[in-house]
């Protein structure tokens, strides 16, 4: 390896570590309120240890590894220990920054990018601080065993192991490792027959049977197989099938004793809510996680949805698919957060003023929702986010189903925006100097409009035409004209088909895409400003500062474009380089980027925007580009999105600019994503009481040991003891 293209795969000693505040919001909740906000941050936490099991083989022995090691010595005395062990201070910051990575991402790969990382120091070293630590005096055969299971694995930057992919590109958990492409596409198959979903699966291929090939398909739930012949049981698709003249075997238990936890907690829960459709959501999740069944969860979906502006938020389950090579295993997630007021008033007027913004955007009425289901949209601080990363903003449940009929919700998380989007002036790349100390000031006031945009008129605007099994339409096919073409309709989706199975790999960052032009167009709405609270000269900086973010992201986001495999690895930052080609083209001067030597003699690039061309060049090429989007997504028109999508997606270092080489420009530039410090609630005799934790990889650390006190041993012998059943199948 050589030593730039190592450095990719350390985190940096001065990452950014943040403590996520949220004392103000917690101090205002009754005690029962508190009540229900912890049981459901334990729920959550138990099952944000699944994503251990759900990243890569050898996670959740590095987390045991680590938990023992700071359960009995805290980050600053170990630091005698490292010292002892012949470690510079260096190392012993590398060492800690490694784990507060480890436990920010809940496995060894980052949550944003899906790259592995490794310590920045030699193993030796590491083992030797191992070896000198509390945790080895008191039990040596124990860690000893620990070491040696994970430490070759912890350090090992094989090309298949440098990025999470399904068979030789990369490393996967939710697919044992023989299966491959082929495994995974006949697997839908099997699994879109029997109606079942594949969000809470794993699949594991095993030796063939009578000659035919054999899959366990296995659900994630707390009873395991033999366990209590319920009629609720008995409704389960578990069994054995023939299909396509293979074997698929459907069990249950996976992640047993941790989906346990998490029905445990949320009975408890449920004895503080709020309100009925609060308990009848909590009894769905629980049965969900007990059984299995992506049915019940789905039920407490529909009474999550039906709970309007609850003072405690919070949702629950595997439910993000972006790291599912295939694009349809869900991971998990649990959050708990506590409405923000005054920002929440300002997208319930962004809520109200729907219908008349809706009509606004560049595609004829035909194109958009029959009648738009007005969301709830709040801010929330976030107390708890247990899983893999913690995004900006939510639009939620994932299923088509629920959202085009019943509803959704929209959650913009305030203090994780606040704290995410704070930027140094030194650490801000690729800008004009005139540029930096705006972009300072008015990029999270930007954000905050982009995000309510994004995710409340961007993924809740437009409409899918459908034939339903009956042959009835949802639109007027004789009369809707492709506005493109000025032709008549002639594709559409039919009977079970939705917009994720019918464009598949490009559907999230397609639709991403389009979300973010949503927020781009609408911004230009002198109304929409004014909900924010900005008018007249501070209106125009918040629409400049919102567009010149977006075309930095898209050069920035050419980190996340892997040249070897031609594959982008993140949803987003694929869309804001679409995006970035868009505005390019669009010539007139509208948007620079050049090439550039740093004041440090190395590569550099400047990237401006003319801010008297964007409501002029910007908005018709953004209204242009949108109108096509829209209408390929309405009309099912896969070959078409393909070729738009897959086409500005492209990275080559020929044409007008040499985006190759600006990619080599950005990973020699790039700062390392924030790592965000959660607090900790504990219950003392009647209260609650919140246990917060320094910004810092000490107390990104010290909040993990301190978050299971109570059966720290019993969690990490059942992590071991999960991990160790499925190891064979990771060869």
């Amino acid at each position: 390896q050589s030593a730039p293209s190592l450095l990719n795969y350390f985190l940096p000693n001065d990452i950014g570590i943040s403590a996520l505040d949220c004392t103000e919001a917690f101090r205002l909740l009754s005690p029962r309120e508190k009540l229900y906000a912890h049981y459901l941050s334990r729920s959550a936490w138990y099952g944000g240890l699944a994503v251990l099991l759900q990243t890569s083989p050898e996670s959740a022995s590095i987390f045991v590894l680590l938990q023992r090691l700071f359960r009995k010595q805290p980050a600053a005395q170990l630091e005698s220990m490292a010292t002892a062990a012949g470690l510079s201070p260096e190392e012993y910051q590398a060492f800690l920054v490694y784990a507060a990575g480890l436990y920010a991402n809940m496995g060894n790969y980052k949550s944003f990018g899906d790259t592995k990382f490794i310590p920045n120091l030699p193993k030796e070293k590491l083992k030797a601080l191992v070896w000198q630590s509390q945790a080895f005096q008191d039990s040596p055969s124990e860690m000893e065993a620990l070491w040696d299971s994970c430490s070759t694995l912890l350090f090992s930057l094989e090309d298949q192991q440098k990025q999470l992919g399904l068979g030789d590109k990369g490393v996967t958990t939710y697919f044992s490792g023989n299966c491959c492409l082929e495994d995974a596409e006949l697997a839908q198959k099997f699994l879109d027959s029997k109606n079942l979903s594949a969000y809470n699966t794993r699949l594991f291929k095993n030796k063939s049977e009578e000659g035919k090939a054999s899959y366990e398909v296995r659900l994630a739930s707390a009873v395991q197989k033999g366990e209590s012949a319920m009629s609720y049981l008995k409704k389960s698709r578990c069994g054995r099938y023939d299909f396509e003249d293979c074997v698929f075997m459907v069990s249950r238990g996976d992640y047993a004793y941790l989906m346990k936890k998490v029905s445990e907690n949320l009975e408890k829960a449920k004895n503080h809510a709020a309100n009925e459709n609060q308990k009848r959501m909590l009894e769905e999740y629980a049965q969900s996680f007990t059984f299995g069944s992506i049915e019940a969860h789905k039920e407490g979906s529909r009474f999550w949805i039906k709970d309007k502006g609850p003072i405690v938020e919070s949702y629950i389950g595997f439910i993000e698919s972006y790291r599912d090579p295939f694009g349809s295993r869900g991971e998990f997630e649990g959050f708990v957060a506590v409405v923000n007021k005054a920002m929440s008033e300002r997208f319930a007027k962004l809520v109200s003023s729907a219908e008349v913004l809706l009509p606004e955007l560049p595609w004829p009425k035909d194109f958009e929702k029959d009648r738009f289901l007005l969301p709830d949209f709040t801010s929330l601080d976030v107390l708890t986010f247990a899983g893999s990363g913690i995004p900006a903003g939510i639009n939620i449940p994932n299923y088509d189903d629920i959202r085009q009929s019943e509803g959704f919700k929209n959650v913009s998380l305030g203090n994780v925006l606040a704290v995410a989007y704070a930027t140094q002036k030194d650490k801000l790349t690729f800008l004009d100097e005139e540029d930096k100390d705006m972009y300072i000031k008015w990029k999270g006031p930007s954000f905050e409009v982009q995000v309510g945009l994004h995710e409340l008129l961007g993924h809740g605007s437009g409409k899918l035409f459908v034939q339903d099994e009956k042959g009835n339409f949802n639109f007027e096919q004789d009369n809707v004209r492709n506005p493109e073409t000025g032709e008549q309709i002639t594709t559409w989706y039919k009977g079970n088909e939705t917009w994720d199975s019918k464009f598949s790999t490009i559907s999230c960052s397609y639709e991403e895409c389009r979300a973010e032009c949503v927020g781009l167009y609408l911004c230009l709405n002198k109304h929409v400003l004014s909900i924010f609270g900005h008018e007249d000269e501070d209106a125009k900086e918040v629409v400049y500062i919102n567009w010149l973010n977006m075309v930095r992201a898209g050069l920035l986001g050419l980190e996340f474009f892997t040249p070897e495999s031609k594959s982008w690895r993140q949803a987003h930052m694929q869309a804001r380089f679409v995006i970035l080609r868009v505005l390019l083209e669009a010539g007139e001067g509208l948007v620079n980027l050049k090439e550039s030597t740093g004041k440090d003699g190395r590569p550099d690039a400047l990237i401006t925007l003319d801010r008297s061309k964007v409501h002029t060049v910007g908005k018709a090429a953004i209204e242009r580009f949108l109108c096509k989007l829209q209408v390929i997504k309405s009309t099912a028109d896969v070959e078409g999105g393909r070729a738009l999508y897959e086409g500005y997606s492209a990275v080559s270092d020929t044409g007008s600019h040499n985006f190759l080489r600006l990619r080599e420009t950005v990973l020699l530039r790039k700062e390392a994503r924030k790592m965000f410090v959660q607090a900790n609630t504990r219950v003392k005799g009647e209260s609650v009481e919140l246990v917060e934790y320094e910004g810092s990889a000490a107390g990104l650390i010290r909040s993990f040991t301190e978050r299971f006190a109570d059966d720290a041993e019993e969690v990490e012998a059942h992590l071991l003891e999960l991990n160790k059943r499925d190891a064979p199948c990771w060869c």
